[in-house]
């Protein structure tokens, strides 16, 4: 690597500016996506370098998870490439278990991202034929700039989290979160609180809410499917994908949503109405990804967790509902999701589309994404892998030794 600097004139003086030539790949984001890219890069043995934002890997698993989160589909269907979940893990790890096994992960693949690193933009130059990356680095945020002739975007899906306009929701006056906020409903216990979405994060917020004595209320502004995580002591997503195998994608749209009613019933009585579209072909068309239910359901039932239509305003300590109604609450909880943020410093408008999501895993001009498939952590893992076969060729071939010519 080779380090420069330079000096640039401001209006309040001088400040130094550094910027590095990387020796390989740029990977945008330390999360599972990043390190899977890193470690198939490492296997091809190609060099690379990872920016991270956060002072941690998988900082989303760390800082912005609830505490009782587990994996929605079983550890074969999420571990990373080149290593797989340890024997004694349950099906389902936890929190914690997933974030130790990226530790080791990291470990195990030497990956050491370069922490408290915030892209500021990153631009191809036509001239050189190299990406500029631009950044804020370390607690000072000092500007720097990487240079680099493959850059990934490894950021994902969940980058930022979605904060809707709500009418009146500034005048409220109680508390008011993200899900990325939520710990625990231990705070909450004897309240009354709404959660606004009926997504997985909507449905596991108002499930632990309950199992902590406070009093949910679940905002199903729209159609959900919501399936049982597991059909006769199997995964529900297993007998999907062995399904998928031998049928087409409609038909295990139709016996996906029968097994549901086998198992759960009629939902609409209790205020969840499905799509018209299968759960496969919403989550593949739309990224809408179906509810696994994990207990929800059975407090829903029994009238612990109340499901309520979308929300017309709020007002001091209340929520008036699009039916009239009108609820007294002490906090709100917004299960309202997250997006991408590549928009905001990636310029580039071909491969990359306005909402932040690739059309696929290689752009032009060496751009790659990874984690962006809305397949989770398997679509993560397939991509890095092409992604590291496609570079790790091109090096390969560049960095060939010429063989020496025998003397007769």
């Amino acid at each position: 690597m080779e380090n420069l600097f330079r000096l640039v004139d401001q209006d309040q003086g001088f400040f130094q500016r550094k910027w590095t030539l990387v020796n390989g790949p740029l990977i945008v984001g330390a999360g599972p996506s990043g390190l899977a890219t890193a470690a198939c890069l490492r296997e091809q043995g190609v060099p690379f370098a990872v920016l991270e934002r956060a002072e941690c890997i998988a900082s989303l698993w760390q800082k912005r998870t609830y505490n009782r989160l587990k994996l929605h589909l079983p550890k074969q269907f999420c571990q990373l490439p080149k290593l797989s979940f340890p024997e004694d893990f349950p099906e389902y790890p936890t929190k914690r278990q997933f974030i130790e096994y990226l530790e080791s992960y990291a470990e195990r693949f030497d990956i050491n991202p370069k922490f408290n690193e915030c892209v500021q933009s990153a631009r191809y130059d036509e001239t050189s034929g190299f990406w500029r990356v631009k950044t804020l680095s370390g607690a000072n945020k000092t500007e720097f700039e990487y240079v680099c002739r493959w850059l990934v975007v490894a950021t994902g899906e969940n980058a930022e989290c979605v904060v809707p306009d709500i009418e009146g929701l500034a005048d409220f006056g109680g508390e008011v979160i993200h899900a990325c906020e939520y710990k625990s409903g231990e705070k909450f216990k004897g309240q009354k609180v709404l959660v606004v979405g009926c997504g997985n994060s909507g449905m596991e917020v108002s499930l632990d809410l309950a199992n902590h004595d406070a009093s949910p209320s679940m905002v199903a502004r729209s159609s959900v499917h919501v399936l049982p995580r597991e059909v006769f002591g199997k995964p529900t997503f297993e007998l999907a994908v062995l399904m998928m195998k031998w049928l087409p994608l409609w038909l295990v749209d139709k016996l996906m949503l029968i097994l549901a009613w086998l198992v759960l019933g009629s939902l609409e009585k209790y205020g969840l109405k499905r799509p018209s579209m299968g759960p496969l072909e919403l989550k593949n068309s739309k990224g809408k990804t179906p509810v696994l239910d994990i207990g929800a359901l059975e407090k829903i039932k029994s009238g612990d967790v109340q499901v309520v239509p979308g929300i017309k305003r709020f007002s001091r300590g209340q929520v008036e509902l699009v039916n009239g109604q009108k609820l007294d609450i002490d906090s709100v909880v917004l299960a309202t999701g997250y997006r991408s943020n590549v928009p905001c410093w990636l310029q580039e408008s071909e491969f990359f589309t306005k909402n932040g999501f690739p059309k696929g895993w290689k752009g032009k001009s060496g751009l790659y994404a990874v984690g962006f498939t809305r397949r989770g952590l398997s679509g993560a893992s397939s991509d890095a892998t092409k992604i590291a076969q496609d570079i790790g060729n091109v090096w390969k071939q560049e960095t060939k030794k010429p063989k020496k010519r025998s003397m007769a």
